[in-house]
Order: C-alpha cells, then structure tokens, then sequence
C-alpha cells in the first residue's frame, strides 16, 4: 500500500495492534493527524500522537469530520479485521465517494473464528448484531445450517444462547471465540444451556452450528395467516431445509386451485405439508389428503398439522399413485414432487381429478418441467405455464438489498367436463 495525499487510508488491524502491520501501514497510521476508528480499534493503537475520534453510531458524524478535513489533515481509518466486512469502509465510501478511499483489510476475526473451529463459512449465514438486532434475524438462524456472529454490547453471547432458548431454537451447538490473535484467545465449546451463566470478553466471535439430524426449529407466532406464511413457520427436515414450497409460490398455487369451502384436495409429494395445511384453511368444510412418502416428512406433517390446530388434514403415508385408490375422488390436485416417472404420476393424478377440477404442479428442475409440461399437454391441452421469480429484500447496514430465491415453474390444467351423453330422440 503506498500512501496517496488525495485519499483517506482505510487500514485493517489485529489485536496485536501495529505490530500485525505492514511497514507501510505503521508508518501511515503513525504519520496521520487525525486517526478515526472505533473505540475497541483505537485501544488497540496506544502509540499513535494524532487526533483521536471515536467512530460510535452516529456515522454521520464521522462523515462530516472526515468531510470537513479532507486536504488539510492527513487522515486515516482504522477498523478492526476486514473494513469492508461488517465494517465502516463501505458505509464511508458510499456517503464520500470510493475514490477518496483506499482500503488494507487485515485477517477478519470472523475468518480467525471458523478457522478455530475447523468449519468453512463458504455457506454459513453471517451477521453483525450491532446492525441487525437478534430478533430481525433469527428467522435466518432457525433454517441455517451454520452462523456467524458479532454480538453487540447488549446481545453479548450469553443473552444470544438464552434469547435462542427463549424462541425454542434449541438446535444448535456454540462456540464463543474470544480475543483472537491474542495472547490470551480462548474457543468456548458447548451447548445453549452451558453458555447462558458465562460471561466474555467483548471482542468475541460467535458461531452456531446444527446438530446432527437436528430438524429445523419452527417459530410460534401469535396468529397465522390463511395462506402464504412464512417457510420457517413450517417444521421442516434437515438437510432438506429450502426445498419446502416457498411462500410466494405456495399463494400463487393456491390461487390456481380455486379452493371452495367443501372442495377435496389432494397434496402429493407433501413434504412438511404446508401447501395442504393452507389449503386446508381455506377449504374449512373440505379435506385435504397429504400424501408423503417418507416417514421422516410425515412425521413433519403431523406436527406441523398440530401447529396450525387444522383439523382436515389426513397425513397419508404411502407412494403415489399407489396410495390413489383408497382416497376420496379430488376436486384440487397439487403436486409438489414428481419423481423420476414424472409421465406415470401426472397420468394417474389427472385420471382421479373430478371433471372441471384443478390440477397444479410445481417444479424446480428444467428436466422435469419439460417432462411434467409435455405429460400435462397431452393429457389435457392447453397448460397455464408460469415461472415465479422472486427477491426479498434483506437490510444490511442502513441500505436495502435483495436476494433472490430459487426460480421455479408452476404449471396448471383444468380436466374438461364430462359430455353427457345425446339422448337418442335428440340425433333423430
């Protein structure tokens, strides 16, 4: 890194202060007359003689400093690990424009925590409590396999293990990694209920990770709704965790099937059950068949149908179309999972569909829409074909961002009436 007079170094640092830097580093930060950070980075700089200012949470402020001596002082932000991860960097360089910028990121404590433990953070969920409250984000914990966290001063690991318990999210394991780097660094291993009574140090790094075979812990909200619920309201299987019907698409569906209060509806490939359990609640007088294979997510089933307290699910553990024959005739079909005979099921479902009924399946595989779409159209003529595609919006820091999830296809036909048939003084 050499040092430029026109932008503002943004340097990482470790919990071995100066002496984890480049020489290069060392000499800006020592030159500098104004050095901004957060109080735990400036601690970590006891040599420095320039300006301190304490970067706390009004980082407007901050902006406005650095604003105001841009050009007459040498300045310099330090923030402990990466800058840019969880950090001020990229709050700075929005507000200030990136050019007047230039960025060393040290070692993040949170790559020091999962490299303690011995597990990748390639896929795990990661947050920053000081920005995202527990309780904005413990829906994203409850269908995660693995979490890292930054507590705050107020959500110290204690207060998350026991905030965790408080909300049945009882699945996982905790390591607290304290002080990294350090002379004194120490990795705390236990459960939930182990942590609760400890205290550490306030540079700590925590990380969750599931149990084995631990399914995903559902949240109990005061009310649900009739349909589109949330997925983690749902109990659902590790590590099928994600493949459920996801909210948006589970309205669209429903939709499609064109419920009435008395209808008889049919969900095959169940999994948790949550397309039969939305379906249920809106045909009241109705009942709605899950059909699920295996004994795992039928399980699932039951326990999500005493969730919701619906009384006209009937759990149906068996393989379809085996199952079909011992079942009421459906006026609504949904087909969640078709398997690898995708021609053979199709086949079977619309030949036990009520004429004028509904049917509707919804894939996620390009193979498999092809082979449900051509099954479909040879079987009834035309197919409602639809590709749902959706974003949800995410808060980090104070901006608003989207992440996608899975696209998937949604196809729907209708069985045609039945003719009846001519009366013979009719063709006379």
């Amino acid at each position: 890194m050499a040092a430029n007079e026109n932008r503002v170094p943004i340097i990482g640092i470790g919990s071995d202060g100066l002496r984890g830097l480049t020489q290069t580093a060392r000499q800006i930060l020592e030159q500098a007359e104004l050095v901004l950070g957060a109080d735990r980075a400036l601690d970590l700089l006891p040599e420095l003689t320039g300006e301190r200012y304490a970067i706390g949470t009004d980082l407007q402020a901050a902006v406005r400093t650095i604003q105001e001596n841009l050009g007459r002082k040498r300045i310099a932000v330090v923030a402990i690990g990466d800058p840019l991860f969880y950090g001020v960097a990229r709050y700075l360089c929005d507000r200030i424009g990136r050019d007047h910028f230039e960025v060393t990121p040290h070692v993040s404590t949170m790559q020091l925590a999962f490299a303690r433990v011995k597990e990748s953070w390639e896929d795990a969920y990661l947050t920053n409590l000081a920005n995202h409250p527990l309780v904005e984000v413990i829906d994203r914990i409850r269908s995660a396999e693995t979490v890292g966290m930054f507590p705050s001063d107020t959500e110290t690991p204690a207060v998350i293990a026991r905030t965790l318990l408080q909300r049945a999210v009882d699945c996982f394991e905790m390591y607290v990694c304290e002080n990294l780097g350090s002379p004194d660094e120490r990795v705390t291993h236990g459960e939930l209920s182990d942590i609760v009574d400890m205290e550490f140090s306030p540079l700590s790094v925590v990380i969750l990770r599931r149990k084995p075979g631990r399914p995903t812990a559902r949240r109990q909200p005061r009310r649900f709704r009739r349909f589109g619920n949330p997925d983690d309201v749902f109990a659902q299987s590790q590590p099928h965790s994600g493949l459920i019907t996801q909210a948006e698409v589970r309205a669209l569906a429903l939709a499609q099937l064109d419920l009435q209060p008395t209808s008889v509806i049919w969900d095959i490939g169940a999994g948790s059950g949550a397309v039969a359990i939305e379906a249920a609640q809106i045909a009241e007088r109705g009942t709605v068949y899950a059909i699920e294979q295996e004994a795992a997510d039928y399980h699932l089933i039951l326990a999500n149908i005493e969730t919701f307290g619906v009384t006209n699910v009937r759990a149906v553990h068996g393989t379809a179309p085996a199952v079909f024959a011992d079942l009421p005739q459906p006026d609504a079909i949904f087909v969640g999972g078709t398997g690898h005979e995708v021609a053979r099921l199709l086949e079977a479902a619309f030949g036990a569909l009520a004429p004028g009924g509904k049917l509707v399946v919804n894939v996620a595989a390009l193979d498999t829409l092809h082979a449900a779409y051509d099954a479909l159209k040879a079987m009834a003529g035309n197919v409602d074909a639809t590709l749902v595609q959706i974003a949800r919006g995410v808060n980090q820091l104070d901006t608003l961002r989207f992440e996608a999830v899975n696209p998937s296809f949604l196809l729907g036909v209708t069985k045609p009436l039945q003719r009846r048939p001519r009366d013979s003084r009719e063709s006379a």
